[in-house]
């Protein structure tokens, strides 16, 4: 049998992906934000954009959570009227367009915006407008949906989770809860999921990432999650014997037996040493035994990276050809916070016939 041909980036590149999990604080262009940081008086590490962009990915590699963390001071620092959180949001529809992103469900926190007085839907409202103009701006080529993040060492979880039900018709696809796992377990935020839950809407949540298999079994068990973000740490309930037959644990077991998504992240994983190459990174295994595995970029510009980078990497890592971006792409599609007849139009009119024509 002929060894899997690993897939040129340009093959890569024009193939229609698909894209849950990817923050909109963490996908800026350093052009733009040293163009917002000069309106906004907000003072900046570099203000020559290339110098910007060397500066966020040394940031993001140090291995200081404190460091990697103040890039996002950056970010969010310039987001903080409408016209900068439009543009922010128009151009990275355009960049994932032109990456070749077909479907993206964008996540941001929109409690983090109100720092000059904006009121919550007024960030969602601009957001959603700025999507309006990336989509039109990119000929269609995309569809763009929120996510509504909630922050766990903050207090308005409820309040986002009802905010994410106001505006399910108007551009937002679900409820996430982002911010440090250890100390602020997915229970902390029950009432939020509930609501989220009997609303009949979609939720996501960060688990399994920083933190290990409590904070999975919490947001599965106890929130009902519909997706895990990341959930990386979901290998810890494997055993792999020396022969490379596997024994999965009853969790990891209930994960793939019920097809929850894991929206995986790999070049993120490695800065936050939830991995330590990509080579070594879970997502192998994971897809080997069929879990439900998405792959997606979470801050585009922190990891220096975007969705042909990350299928790039997979690829010559784990001999993937054509084949696997396809399975890992209608993976990630029939994850998505959509509904199923516009979800399968798109497996069926634009992702399958790709990938048919390359057979």
């Amino acid at each position: 049998m002929e060894p899997t041909r690993v897939p040129p980036v340009e093959d890569l590149r024009s193939a229609p992906k698909v894209l849950l999990h990817d923050h909109l604080d963490g996908g800026l262009r350093p052009a733009t934000i040293v163009d917002l940081a000069a309106e906004a008086g907000h003072e900046l590490p570099a203000t020559d954009p290339q110098a910007l962009g060397r500066w966020f990915a040394e940031a993001a590699d140090s291995g200081s959570l404190v460091r990697y963390l103040e890039t996002f001071e950056h970010t969010v620092g310039v987001m903080q009227t409408p016209a900068a959180i439009t543009r922010v949001a128009r151009e990275c529809a355009e960049d994932l367009a032109a990456d070749g992103v077909v479907y993206a469900e964008i996540r941001y926190a929109p409690e983090l915006h109100v720092q000059q007085g904006l009121a919550l839907d007024q960030v969602v409202a601009a957001v959603e407008e700025g999507f309006r103009q990336g989509v039109e701006l990119s000929g269609g080529r995309i569809v763009v949906r929120q996510l509504l993040t909630a922050m766990r060492q903050a207090a308005p979880s409820l309040e986002i989770a009802e905010l994410a039900i106001r505006y399910r018709d108007r551009g937002v696809a679900g409820f996430d809860i982002a911010g440090p796992e250890a100390g602020y377990p997915p229970t902390r935020f029950l009432d939020a999921f509930d609501y989220v839950r009997q609303e009949n809407g979609h939720a996501t949540c960060h688990a399994g990432e920083a933190f290990g298999l409590p904070s999975i079994w919490e947001a599965v068990q106890w929130c009902g999650a519909d997706r895990l973000g990341h959930g990386v740490r979901i290998i810890d309930d494997i055993a792999v014997a020396e022969d490379g037959t596997s024994k999965l644990g009853l969790l990891a077991s209930y994960v793939r037996d019920k097809r929850i998504p894991l929206e995986m992240c790999p070049s993120s994983n490695l800065q936050t040493g939830a991995a330590t190459s990509i080579a070594e990174h879970p997502i192998g295994l994971l897809a080997d035994l069929r879990f439900r595995v998405t792959v997606n970029t979470d801050n585009r510009l922190m990891s220096g990276t975007s969705m042909t980078n990350e299928f790039a990497l997979l690829c010559e890592a784990f001999g993937w050809g054509l084949d696997k971006v396809e399975w890992l792409t209608v993976n990630a599609m029939k994850s998505a916070f959509l509904p199923y007849d516009e979800r399968y139009r798109l497996i069926m009119d634009v992702i399958k016939p790709w990938y048919a024509e390359r057979r």
